[in-house]
């Protein structure tokens, strides 16, 4: 019996919230955000409230005359400037924890006994919304440096995310923003709702996703005992693509009588002049829709653009219990996604896992527990010209049915890119012509694979040669008996 095997390439695979805010090293906060995707307030405005961000900072005896590099408007909005020449690998701000703000000064505040089962995000993010009501909060000076939004997805209007129609980004957007709208609607029944004496005025949801946003794109990673914390002052640095130096350029280490005291150290990765901005890594793994929803930018570069294949082993799969446990085995599951990057081969499990999806008919006598041990390494090669076809042509037609639900071609994408766009646009014009560049490599990937099925070596050949029974031209052998 032949095996129905479809594949449809959703626009993006769900958003889960497991992966939003937890411990899991590999799974992190992001760095701070670029100020590129600020929505500024006016030139004076700016530069008065930045002052007075600097004097507070000063009377707190973290910064001085001396200190390396200030806040300062820049070309993109806010960042930070060097006062002097700035050596390679130089510390340019050490600030120390007494003006970090995470789950650990929410405990320690008036909103700390009520947020204790909450998510660390959630009680930071209630933080922040609280201090940011209050008229005589002693946070006032960093908050009032603070974007009111940014050019992240998530605070797009319907008519910007019209823009996103059939992207992968799209999805993962709306996915955002209905976990925002549930985590709200929790933070109103268990805490808002019950303790409104606690905040000065009414909370709402775009309060949240505001706290939220600045949360997603501020906090830093991979911290010695912090998995969630701001840095005022060092979330103003910037990113730059041309940096590709990502590791060793903030670190928490000891301070003071016996190194007992904690301070969060930056670290210039280049060399800078008086003047140039310092700037940073975020982060060198990132997608460009990744980049969007975290930070409201995007990079030229072509190895950001990545689209995702969701493939999945069907329930109604006669053999689904046998391709489980084979695909369990080999570090996969029923649902498994490949990440393609753009000018990037294919990742090396994808055609595998293809192929065991695919398989059926009178290959199925491969999920034979005879050859649960060896079956992985009979699936990495072609099993069958009937198994390849399937695939080649099952992959091609769903990349052909993703890229018509682009209101826009890559050539009248490639044609805005050279026109003057606002930033939102300029993201989406951006995010359209990777998708869609991705997924034209990838059925040409397949289309050039369906071409040569006639030139491939199958399973039952290799088993016959290994058997002796066929010459590497692959004449069979005759043997003649004495």
């Amino acid at each position: 019996m032949a095996t129905h095997f479809t594949l449809s390439l959703s626009p993006s695979k769900p958003f889960k919230n497991s992966t939003f805010f937890t411990k899991n090293p590999s799974l992190h906060f992001k760095k701070p955000l670029s100020i590129t995707s600020f929505q500024s307030p006016p030139a004076a405005a700016a530069a008065a409230a930045v002052q007075t961000f600097w004097q507070w900072l000063s009377d707190q005896d973290v910064v001085s005359a001396k200190t390396p590099a200030r806040p300062g408007l820049v070309p993109q909005g806010l960042g930070l400037v060097a006062q002097r020449d700035i050596s390679r690998n130089e510390v340019v701000l050490e600030i120390p924890k007494k003006l970090w703000i995470n789950p650990d000064v929410v405990a320690a505040s008036e909103i700390g006994n009520v947020c204790g089962g909450v998510k660390p995000w959630v009680s930071v993010a209630l933080f922040l919304i609280r201090e940011k009501l209050k008229e005589d909060s002693t946070w006032r000076p960093y908050l009032d440096v603070l974007p009111e939004s940014t050019n992240s997805t998530i605070f797009w209007s319907e008519e910007e995310l019209a823009e996103l129609q059939g992207t992968q980004l799209l999805s993962t957007t709306l996915g955002v923003k209905s976990y925002l709208q549930r985590e709200f609607l929790k933070v109103e029944e268990e805490i808002l709702g019950p303790h409104k004496q606690l905040f000065p005025s009414p909370v709402t949801l775009d309060d949240f996703s505001w706290a939220f946003g600045i949360l997603r794109s501020r906090s830093f990673s991979r911290l010695r005992g912090q998995n969630l914390v701001l840095i005022p002052l060092a979330d103003l640095v910037n990113h730059s693509p041309d940096i590709t130096i990502e590791d060793g350029v903030y670190e928490i280490k000891g301070a003071g009588l016996f190194s007992r005291d904690l301070i969060f150290s930056l670290r210039s990765p280049i060399s800078l002049k008086a003047g140039e901005q310092v700037l940073i890594q975020y982060n060198l793994n990132m997608s460009n829709a990744e980049l969007a929803v975290d930070y409201g930018f995007i990079e030229a570069k072509s190895d950001r653009n990545m689209y995702t294949l969701t493939l999945q082993i069907s329930e109604s799969d006669p053999f689904f219990g046998d391709k489980l446990d084979i695909a369990e085995t080999n570090g996969l599951g029923e649902i498994a996604d490949f990440d393609i990057v753009l000018g990037n081969p294919l990742p090396p499990t994808l055609l595998p896992y293809l192929r065991l999806v695919a398989l059926g008919g009178t290959d199925s006598f491969l999920l034979e527990s005879i050859f649960r041990n060896t079956i992985w390494g009979h699936l990495e090669l072609p099993v069958s010209r009937a198994n390849e076809e399937l695939i080649c042509r099952v992959v091609r037609d769903a990349c052909k049915s993703a890229l018509s639900g682009y209101h826009t071609t890559i050539e009248e994408d490639e044609k805005l890119k050279g026109e003057e766009l606002n930033p939102r646009l300029e993201i989406a014009v951006g995010i359209r012509a990777g998708e869609k560049k991705v997924l034209q490599q990838i059925e040409e990937i397949f289309k050039q694979r369906q071409s040569e099925l006639d030139e491939l070596e199958y399973y039952q050949e290799r088993r016959l040669k290994d058997l002796g029974l066929v010459g590497e031209q692959g004449e069979i052998i005759f043997w003649e008996s004495k």
